[in-house]
């Protein structure tokens, strides 16, 4: 029996309509789908293969905290099936190597001899701000951003990250240690009043902005009740979004740490 081939496909940040027309294209001819809790699930409930039984698919979905399959697992799982002659596609969210670990699941099938390809998609670290109407970067705002693991204590990699407000720094999986991280950020040199907005569930049903400050954010967060997923944005660019409640005056925000504990729009 012939090897099956491997594709690890960026689904996006959850809408269906964001997945790249190549990711649709494997999707509808694989034997076997590994999905993540993140990916967009939505799609396999329209593809006839999957719909008539010949596609067999297969959830391997993390929750913060709760990992049932482990990934030396997964790597395995996509392995065994590529073995047995099976096209495996690899549904992953946001973009496969983005914080995916998309790379670890490249290593296993290069071990086994199991040809892979990566179809990268869009991933939530730039398209979820976007859809809060916030740019990580802006002539006059930002050059340039860096996107950090929040399950990593970024004390550590802050040397490597340029300073300053016209960097916008970008947290995905930073919910659970927020307070932590935005202490470390301001120990590293980011002012306590640096804008920030946390944006839940992007392009989902209960997509939602909160907006604070380094100083505030952690409290803030806990009173709003903020829940994964979530992208946590640091930097001026948070004034651009359309919930920015600061009224401008002879070129100074009145926007307020006391405002933003009563923002959770």
């Amino acid at each position: 029996m012939s090897t099956g081939r491997v594709w690890l496909v960026g689904g996006g940040p959850g809408d269906p309509e964001l997945i790249t027309v190549k990711g649709l294209r494997l999707l509808e001819r694989a034997d076997v789908i590994v999905v993540d809790r993140l990916a967009p699930r939505a799609l396999l409930d329209e593809l006839p293969r999957v719909l008539g039984g010949e596609t067999l698919v297969v959830d391997v979905g993390k929750q913060p905290g709760h990992h049932p399959v482990r990934q030396s697992e997964i790597n395995a799982l996509i392995v065994e099936h590529a073995l047995a002659g099976r096209d495996v596609v690899r549904l992953k969210g946001g973009d496969p190597f983005v914080l995916g670990r998309g790379g670890e699941e490249v290593a296993a099938c290069v071990e086994a001899g199991v040809p892979v390809e990566v179809v990268p998609g869009v991933t939530s670290a730039v398209s979820v701000p976007a859809a809060a109407g916030i740019p990580l970067t802006h002539r006059g705002v930002a050059r340039g951003f860096t996107v950090l693991s929040g399950h990593d204590d970024v004390s550590g990699l802050l040397g490597g990250v340029p300073g300053g407000p016209e960097h916008t720094v970008v947290l995905l999986m930073a919910i659970a240690g927020l307070a932590h991280t935005a202490w470390a950020l301001v120990e590293g040199g980011r002012p306590a009043d640096t804008p920030v907005a946390i944006v839940e569930d992007g392009f989902g049903p209960r997509q939602r902005t909160t907006l604070a400050t380094l100083g505030t954010v952690a409290q803030v967060a806990a009173e709003a009740g903020v829940r994964n997923p979530a992208v946590v944005v640091v930097g001026d660019v948070v004034t651009l979004a359309p919930e920015w409640v600061g009224e401008v005056a002879g070129g100074q925000s009145m926007w307020t740490p006391e405002r933003a504990r009563a923002t959770a729009i």
